[in-house]
């Protein structure tokens, strides 16, 4: 395993600066949660479309490997997903899938957990598609997994912008504090290029809202001296509930209810927020590069 993490990182090196990789950079944005049940797969899918709508082009990649939580959200199958990519020698344009508003998604099939088995070739081969979706997208939404596990952990260790989906709950403001918690421990975070950002879901009223901001901003600036920026609550709203059955976003099938109308408000509060094109994010093929280092080990 040590000759191929060391393989890993000298053709990463290698391709990362070449000059016939396009410079353009997508935005990354890394969603996730501290447990499951809290509504982040439907806060990305309705994100996307929200962005999509101020005109920027974007693609969700499902990092729920194994799973298939945007396509059963969206109530469309892909032909082919982020394994296809890998190994079976399709294109980065094969494999997004397009749903309403034009929002594309790539699910995950097994991606990052087979990923010990790729060759040289692939691995080449995967970094240059990879810089493919910088072009294709104006912003990547990367949909994690719930919980601590490894592949969560190593998406929002490489983010530099990643958005904390949380409800009142008790268990769930545990559970979000642990995930912070596993992050800080993590040898490859890095605080100052990674900014967390909570958005309060299912509240029933301000008061939720405030309480679970304060609750966890609190104990994490305190105890993990990791800042916390607030983006806004979504309110619990029984139009939600009715939209994921409908397998239809609830910005679509109930544009005027208080949880889309705070879905966009928080879309357009991280528009005002993008940084310029000099200075903003990595970029998915960058963001995988990380990951790939962090999977097999850095020295």
């Amino acid at each position: 395993m040590d000759d191929q993490a060391e393989r890993l990182r000298n053709i990463i090196k290698r391709q990362q600066y070449q000059p016939d990789i396009p410079q353009k950079m997508s935005r990354v944005i890394t969603v996730t949660s501290g447990k499951g049940g809290v509504g982040k797969t439907s806060v990305s899918v309705n994100l996307a479309i929200s962005l999509q709508r101020m005109g920027k082009r974007v693609v969700i990649l499902d990092a729920d490997f194994g799973l298939a939580n945007i396509e059963i959200m969206l109530g469309i199958r892909p032909q082919f997903n982020l394994a296809d990519l890998m190994f079976r020698g399709k294109g980065m344009r094969d494999i997004i899938t397009y749903g309403p508003e034009n929002i594309g998604f790539i699910s995950g099939g097994s991606g990052i957990n087979e990923m010990a088995n790729l060759s040289k070739a692939q691995i080449v081969d995967m970094i240059q598609k990879m810089s493919e979706l910088d072009q294709l997208a104006d912003v990547v939404i990367v949909d994690t997994g719930a919980g601590i596990g490894n592949s969560v952990l190593e998406f929002v260790a490489a983010s530099e912008e990643v958005l904390l989906v949380a409800t009142p709950e008790p268990t769930s403001i545990t559970d979000a504090y642990a995930l912070l918690k596993s992050l800080n421990r993590n040898s490859t975070y890095q605080k100052t290029k990674t900014v967390v950002k909570l958005i309060a879901n299912q509240v029933r009223g301000s008061d939720d809202a405030d309480e679970l901001h304060e609750k966890l901003g609190i104990v994490v600036s305190k105890f993990l001296n990791i800042d916390i920026d607030y983006l806004g609550p979504i309110p619990h709203d029984d139009n939600m509930s009715k939209a994921i059955l409908k397998q239809v976003p609830i910005v679509l099938s109930a544009p005027d209810s208080k949880a889309a109308r705070s879905i966009t408000a928080i879309a357009a509060r991280l528009g005002d927020a993008e940084l310029p094109v000099e200075e903003q994010g990595m970029g998915i093929m960058r963001l995988f590069t990380n990951v790939i280092r962090m999977k097999f080990g850095r020295k």
